[in-house]
């Protein structure tokens, strides 16, 4: 019985020790996915307010709006995150663009919404767990508490 118990020990430590990697990971797929969703929004920007005009629905905004909201959040959150500066701020921000695309646009194909099911998922990965220490939050948080001791910088 103690075999097993240290097995899960080691198998926790390990766990432990690669979190900030397995957060870096899933920080740089969203980039990839959102970011690059973004920009083709930038580069033929006219198809961008045609599809906000007549594909996507998005309630209460007006296309051009939600087109520019769209493309921003689709630039910037993923930044956010791949840096990780305010990472739960930016997960909550790309959660909100992926839930608004799905609520958007009812043409969908069921792949398709397995792909955003996803990204939320990994999301909420981001959203409850952290960036992890490999982020700029983390450095950051390093940076004001060592040892469990604040430090007070002038």
């Amino acid at each position: 019985m103690k075999r097993i118990s240290s097995l899960f020990h080691r198998l926790d430590d390990i766990a432990v020790a690669l979190q900030p990697l397995f957060a870096l990971a899933i920080r740089l797929y969203l980039f990839r996915v959102f970011f690059l969703s973004g920009l083709t929004k930038l580069r033929s920007w006219d198809s961008t307010l045609y599809l906000f005009s007549n594909e996507y629905h998005v309630p209460v905004l007006p296309p051009a709006v939600a087109a520019v909201m769209g493309a921003g959040g689709e630039l910037i959150f993923p930044v956010l995150l791949l840096v990780g500066w305010q990472p739960r701020f930016a997960a909550a921000g790309l959660f909100f663009v992926n839930l608004v695309a799905v609520l958007s646009y009812p043409g969908l194909e069921p792949v398709m919404i397995k792909d955003h099911i996803l990204w939320a998922v990994l999301i909420g990965y981001l959203f409850f767990h952290g960036a992890g220490r490999w982020s700029l939050q983390g450095f950051l948080r390093r940076g004001k508490v060592i040892g469990g001791v604040q430090q007070n910088r002038a």
